[in-house]
């Protein structure tokens, strides 16, 4: 890392931060400009079993970040907005130690263009800094056409999002409250308040390489409904999704199939999620779901940690299904737990606790648990165990 990239950093960090204490609970607006965004400190530990030849005996890898992020936006006219955000993240511990510009490559996405620069050193100190929005909204009656690096979501579900064509996110990956964005043309024609036509195209090199998908959302008999179909890279897509309730209780669900006429077997594959949540009046919450994806492994043990999800991969294994339950046992405290079961072979399980704590007006702390949990050779072994805590200042 350079001695004045690494100065910029820091000063950047300190004056955001300088920024966010004296902001209020609302984002800053400067006549045609609004700002916000929030600064972070994550400590993280990975409890690793021996994993020879990387690892020959139980170790502990600590691991620290600070992530500064700002959100822009430009109202221009009536008609027009521009919005820009980054993030910008310093690292320094044992991965970057170990993986150095291996580690720096994880950090980047498959986007059209590179709007991200990353740097590592062999001390275990690595900077990264990206432009995941990066995009211009022009709105005319029901018209709204946005242009550049953006979100496009079309999940409904809570935890798996089969209809996400273009931004499928990971559950596991917590500390991206935002998710990924896509290089994509995004046109909506608004039929009222909750019925629109949508057209969206990811930029690729290829047609083989790109998404392109529409959308008819409507509402119907108290649901959202949405039906779906384009080309997904080499995949032929159609799907639905749903979000209603069942008397008081939420009711959610999506279905896609894919089908790639070039597969020499199996050319029809699908992801089918289906999720039901409820509120107590004493504000005890579950939300339960399951998920099938046609592709997925019926046994082996696969390293949830590092999977990278789409939407026809939404997770490793053919069979999963999801609980949790949340409780704020003060206004300021709140404790969940979730857990994520896959019936095969190995039986895997993910374990994931977790506290939130407001602890003055915009800061939080946040205290997180991932546990990976597979039978192997007729025992349970869980080879990864990892520990988060998270302060989070917003501004």
């Amino acid at each position: 890392m350079k001695p004045l990239t690494g100065s910029l950093l820091v000063l950047l960090l300190w004056a955001s931060a300088l920024w966010g204490q004296e902001a209020s609970s609302q984002s800053k607006v400067f006549a045609r400009w609004q700002a916000s965004g929030y600064v972070k400190s994550l400590q993280s530990a990975f409890f690793v079993e021996p994993l020879p030849p990387l690892f020959p005996f139980e170790t502990v890898l600590y691991d620290n970040l600070i992530h500064q992020r700002l959100n822009l936006t430009w109202y221009g006219s009536e008609h027009f907005t521009f919005k820009a955000e980054w993030r910008n993240r310093l690292f320094w511990g044992d991965q970057v130690r170990l993986f150095g510009d291996q580690f720096i490559d994880w950090q980047d996405n498959d986007d059209f263009f590179d709007l991200s620069w990353g740097r590592a050193s062999a001390k275990g100190v690595a900077v990264h800094t990206a432009l995941d929005r990066l995009y211009g909204i022009y709105v005319h009656g029901p018209w709204e056409v946005s242009l550049g690096r953006q979100r496009i979501n079309w999940g409904i579900s809570t935890v798996w999002n089969p209809n996400d064509l273009f931004n499928a996110f990971s559950f596991i990956d917590f500390d991206y409250e935002e998710r990924p964005g896509s290089d994509a043309l995004r046109i909506q024609y608004w039929k009222g308040f909750a019925s629109r036509i949508e057209l969206a195209i990811e930029l690729a090199d290829r047609l083989d390489e790109a998404v392109i998908a529409a959308l008819y959302a409507f509402n119907a008999h108290a649901y959202d409904f949405q039906v779906l179909a384009g080309k997904m890279r080499s995949d032929w897509v159609v799907g639905c999704g749903w979000a209603g309730s069942l008397h008081q209780v939420g009711f959610k669900g999506e279905l896609t199939a894919f089908y790639d006429p070039a597969r020499d077997s199996v050319r029809l594959q699908l992801a089918v999620t289906v999720g039901v949540d409820y509120m107590w009046d004493n504000s005890l919450y579950l939300n339960t779901g399951l998920l099938y994806t046609s592709t997925g492994s019926t046994q082996g043990v696969i390293d949830l940690f590092s999977y990278q999800p789409s939407a026809k991969n939404l997770w490793p294994f053919r069979y999963a299904l999801f609980g949790m339950l949340s409780y704020p046992f003060t206004p300021l405290v709140n404790v969940s737990m979730a857990l994520i079961y896959s019936p095969i072979k190995s039986h895997t399980a993910f374990f994931n606790p977790s506290v939130l704590i407001s602890i003055a007006d915009n800061w939080d702390l946040y205290v997180v648990g991932q546990l990976q949990a597979s039978r192997q050779q007729g025992t349970y072994r869980m080879p990864l165990k990892v520990g988060f805590m998270r302060l989070k200042l917003a501004f």
